[in-house]
């Protein structure tokens, strides 16, 4: 690997020193105001922005459905739940990490397997935005389930945290039933 040196100065292109002067103006430019508008980040809680329609699957499911759920319902993050306990969160990519063989050999498996050993952070619903980054970020994922007396009622994601500092959510204040989604299912291969 090369490594390059950039050195910046002004060309000829206007007066000597024209591109520094206008550098440093913009470097002392205060940053506009922020309009009133939604609230800031550092006031609201998981609750306010977590996901609260979720599809889940039980532990005993298939590699193969989670892929295919997770697929159809356009999500990367699925919840692995026995009734409303959360057991952790399954992600594209533990799916794609973990498959070997072919649709039978993946539809034999469960994704509970896919679970174990694994760190299985978790927030309460009053958990500042601040607080749930920094559980991902010991944690090293980029979800963590919302719990309230031990069941899940919601899902955080990093990009729901990225909303919420952009300002582009609406903070939710009721305290509305979670609606999860949940159920075995089979499929099977169909082999020509």
């Amino acid at each position: 690997m090369t490594s390059a040196t950039v050195r910046t100065t002004p060309t000829g292109n206007g007066p000597a020193g024209e591109w520094p002067r206008a550098a440093r103006q913009h470097a002392q430019r205060r940053p506009a105001e922020r309009p009133a508008g939604p609230p800031q980040a550092a006031r609201l809680t998981a609750e306010q922005v977590m996901s609260r329609v979720l599809v889940a699957v039980e532990p005993g499911e298939s590699p193969l459905m989670a892929w295919e759920l997770m697929r159809r319902a356009d999500v990367h993050h699925l919840p692995v739940v026995e009734g409303r306990h959360v057991l952790g969160i399954l992600t594209r990519e533990d799916v794609a990490e973990a498959w070997s063989g072919g649709p039978r050999e993946q539809s034999e498996r469960q994704v509970g397997s896919l679970l174990a050993g694994r760190r299985r952070p978790r927030v309460g619903p009053g958990a500042t935005l601040e607080r749930v980054a920094a559980v991902m970020l010991d944690a090293g994922c980029d979800a963590v389930p919302v719990v309230r007396d031990g069941g899940l009622v919601g899902l955080i994601t990093a990009r729901d945290l990225l909303a919420a500092v952009a300002g582009r959510i609406e903070p939710r204040d009721e305290q509305d039933e979670p609606e999860i989604i949940t159920g075995m299912f089979h499929l099977q291969p169909v082999l020509p």
